[in-house]
């Protein structure tokens, strides 16, 4: 069973075999790309494990806990987000509840 659908290295955007590339995963990467691009790159990726090893000693599930995965899956499903999106908009979702994240996510997957 793979864990993740894709990956995005530095802006490169890699799908396992077999998996459907939907516009939304497409627009879950871009986010990601809006977030490399606003740190530099490797300052992202700094931040994204410190955060994760973080994550790991608290209640719930480290990934789904990132402040930058949250962004990118509250908004995978709105196309036009990263149109009107603020630099550094992750930021929000490190304080932000877990629980309003995941309540956004699915109010999200039903306006598509």
């Amino acid at each position: 069973m793979r864990r993740h659908a894709a990956i995005n290295l530095f802006g490169v955007f890699f799908v396992h075999p077999n998996v459907h590339v939907s516009e939304r995963l497409v627009n879950h990467e871009r986010i990601h790309t809006a977030q490399m691009r606003e740190l530099l790159y490797l300052p992202f990726y700094l931040a994204y494990v410190m955060e994760w090893l973080v994550r790991l000693m608290m209640k719930g599930n480290a990934y789904h806990s990132i402040s930058f995965e949250r962004e990118a899956y509250s908004h995978e499903g709105n196309m036009q987000y990263l149109e009107h999106r603020k630099r550094y908009a992750w930021v929000k979702y490190l304080k932000m509840d877990n629980k309003k994240t995941h309540k956004r996510k699915k109010k999200n997957r039903h306006n598509d």
